[in-house]
């Protein structure tokens, strides 16, 4: 249970005073639905309020704070017409205060005539006049900000201003409760860090106080951290059971080529830990096209060998389809396989539910739906997921607990992560990497072409397509929106038709499954030439005869994202190709990320690089992700806080009791503020 203490961070965000219905809906696109959620939202910078007694044109350019007295209002005749208000200062200089838009009558209700007001806002010179276009605000002096001046500016979204949310966040600071502290006393000493709740209301006052921001950033990883060391330990203590294979299944598969020395090696790894009565949590790095799915299907024979059952979890239907099929063309006569998703309803579910729970089904490969109630396992042994990043530490532990005793688990990703990252989200893992390709898998040839020769690319693709290849066609990310995502890649797919016909297939993320099954079987199948596609193709589409793909607004994607995409293409021996199309006006990092897709195909060099580049954006280039991500510590704190955290969490284990000693109780409240408390469910002291 949540300590009582964070009950008044806890309440709804409508909690707060001022704060309705029509308030919570703009508070809510920015993830504001609690007052917790209103004081972790930080500001990302600041404006300097000058304050001033008197008008200067020396001022001009900046934005100033000072009393004004309105002596005359003038309007024009058009409704279009700006509202003036001439005001003076206490010296009596003049200035003229500038409205845009709407009617005059709020301009003279904001600014009586004769009466001082409070205003503020970027003072400008026209011709020989000061003047101030829409200020910032212009209250009575008895409502007038106090402070330092600098007032704080903060990620908004529609019908929000930077003073409205600062106002809320000053309350929620106010409802936060002083917490016992849980970081080690002599790094405290060290950084000359403040307090918690200190470092929140400065913070929030202050945005520049590096200090304040440090501390908070140290405490959620400090969170982080102590959440990965106890899920590991609490895993490290359960009996699971040792699953020793005989090689008798895997001697009959049937490869076309001999596993690569690093496969070979992680597949030794991983027979290692499944032989252990202590259960196996291993994840497993490999760059696209590195082989992940072999090593996959040894781990699940290696169980099935054992006499136990082994699961699959895919982040979506497309890859749990494609797995399937796979699997069950490699593992007929050797063992049996089934799918279960979302979309499997009725008998067929029902058969496929009897099969797990008799025994029967050797290994199930399938989504979510693979550990919601009612999905019993006979011997469930090991658990596979792929695509690790799609889901968090909680999701992980409610698969483990579908077994009797904890089965082995490893997790799988083809998003090369930085080592940094690594430990931030698998910090209780053995990680293996795969760093080298299986033969005959050619470096893919990458080139940057401007969006202007986009009738030259259809020509190649034309060309392409009659040498009887088959090719992706990746429309644009457009903002957030996938509606709009959708109509990019809809719109692409009728101009390719003009030229292609019926040879061109579209799929997005909004198709219903058996329609995407279609379009994705006629492309397979080779019926279809072009597939064009939302990111949704990002992972888990293999047709081996598609050898080029195209990639829209190439700028806009994360290097971790296009690395993924490219990767769709080269995987069926000889030469791939990449082309990605550039906007005209290309930023810095844009440009950086570009250049160094042509260069490499190494996704780990591409992932240490994306996580420079991007500094604080998404840290594994996806839009989903089922882990609570860091709000406070940017990428560039994590490279250096992580190691100090992690000491940190293995010092209140070791020495200082855990979570039974004074400083663990206070950490045990750090867990639940930063919402890594699905560590405490674990622990039988818990």
């Amino acid at each position: 249970m949540r300590p009582d203490i964070l009950n008044p961070l806890f309440a709804e965000v409508t909690a707060l005073k001022g704060v309705g219905p029509g308030l919570a809906k703009p508070l809510e696109k920015l993830g504001l639905a609690r007052v917790v959620d209103v004081a972790f939202h930080l500001p990302t910078g600041y404006i300097d309020r000058l304050p001033r007694e008197e008008l200067d044109a020396a001022d001009a350019g900046r934005t100033i704070a000072i009393t004004l007295t309105p002596v005359e209002h003038r309007s024009g005749s058009s409704p279009r017409s700006p509202t003036r208000v001439s005001a003076v200062d206490a010296k009596g200089n003049y200035v003229s205060l500038v409205y845009f838009g709407g009617s005059s009558g709020w301009v003279k209700k904001l600014l009586p005539l004769n009466e001082p007001r409070r205003v503020s806002g970027k003072l400008e010179t026209y011709g020989q006049d000061l003047q101030m276009v829409h200020p910032d605000y212009a209250v009575p002096l008895d409502e007038a900000p106090t402070g330092n001046g600098r007032e704080a500016i903060y990620p908004l979204s529609e019908g929000l201003t930077s003073r409205r949310v600062a106002a809320m966040a000053a309350q929620a600071v106010e409802r936060a409760p002083d917490l016992p502290e849980w970081v080690e006393p002599s790094l405290i000493a060290k950084h000359d860090w403040p307090a918690w709740r200190e470092a929140l209301a400065r913070l929030h006052a202050d945005p520049s106080d590096a200090k304040a921001r440090t501390r908070l950033a140290y405490d959620e990883v400090f969170a982080n951290q102590l959440a990965l060391l106890l899920v590991r330990g609490d895993a490290r203590a359960k009996r699971g059971r040792a699953l020793a294979g005989d090689g008798r299944l895997r001697a009959k598969l049937d490869l076309p080529y001999a596993p690569t020395g690093a496969q070979s090696r992680t597949i030794r790894e991983i027979e290692g830990d499944m032989a252990q009565v202590r259960p196996m949590l291993r994840l497993l790095q490999g760059d696209v096209g590195s082989g992940k799915t072999l090593v996959a299907l040894n781990a699940l024979l290696i169980a099935v060998e054992g006499g136990a059952q082994g699961a699959l979890l895919a982040p979506t239907e497309i890859l749990a389809r494609q797995h399937f099929e796979t699997l069950s063309r490699q593992l007929a006569g050797i063992a049996t396989v089934a799918i279960l998703t979302g979309r499997d309803k009725g008998r067929a579910r029902e058969s496929t539910l009897m099969g797990l729970a008799s025994g029967e089904i050797d290994i199930l490969i399938g989504t979510h739906a693979i550990f919601q109630a009612g999905v019993t396992y006979r011997d469930l042994g090991l658990v596979v997921v792929d695509e690790q990043h799609r889901f968090g530490v909680a999701q992980r532990m409610m698969l483990q607990a579908k077994a009797d005793r904890p089965p082995h688990l490893l997790v799988m990703t083809a998003t090369p992560i930085p080592r940094t990252l690594t430990l931030a989200n698998y910090g209780e893992m053995d990680v293996s990497r795969l760093d080298e390709m299986p033969p005959g898998r050619e470096p893919i040839e990458t080139r940057v072409i401007s969006e202007d020769r986009l009738d030259d690319v259809v020509d190649g693709l034309a060309r392409h397509l009659s040498g009887g290849g088959q090719a992706y066609w990746v429309c644009p990310l457009v903002e957030e929106s996938e509606k709009s995502d959708l109509a990019a890649a809809e719109a692409r797919a009728e101009a390719l038709r003009q030229r292609f016909g019926e040879r061109v297939a579209l799929v997005h993320g909004r198709l219903k499954g058996p329609e995407k099954d279609a379009q994705m079987a006629r492309f397979s199948s080779g019926q279809a030439g072009v597939l064009v596609a939302t990111t949704v193709i990002e992972v888990g589409v293999d047709v081996p005869n598609a050898t080029l793909i195209v990639i829209e607004h190439a700028d806009r994607f994360g290097l971790a994202q296009l690395h993924q995409l490219r990767g769709r293409v080269g995987r069926g021996g000889g030469r791939s190709v990449c082309l990605l199309l550039r906007g005209a006006h290309l930023s810095e990092t844009a440009r950086a990320r570009l250049a160094l897709m042509r260069e490499t195909n190494d996704g780990f060099r591409i992932a240490e690089e994306d996580l420079r580049l991007r500094g604080a954006g998404e840290l594994l280039g996806t839009r989903q992700s089922g882990e609570q991500g860091f709000r406070m510590a940017t990428p560039e704190m994590l490279g250096e806080l992580l190691p100090i955290a992690n000491g940190d969490a293995r010092l209140l284990i070791d020495r200082d009791g855990g979570l039974q000693g004074a400083r663990g109780q206070a950490a045990r409240t750090a867990l639940y503020l930063f919402e890594r408390d699905a560590a405490v469910g674990l622990l039988r002291s818990g």
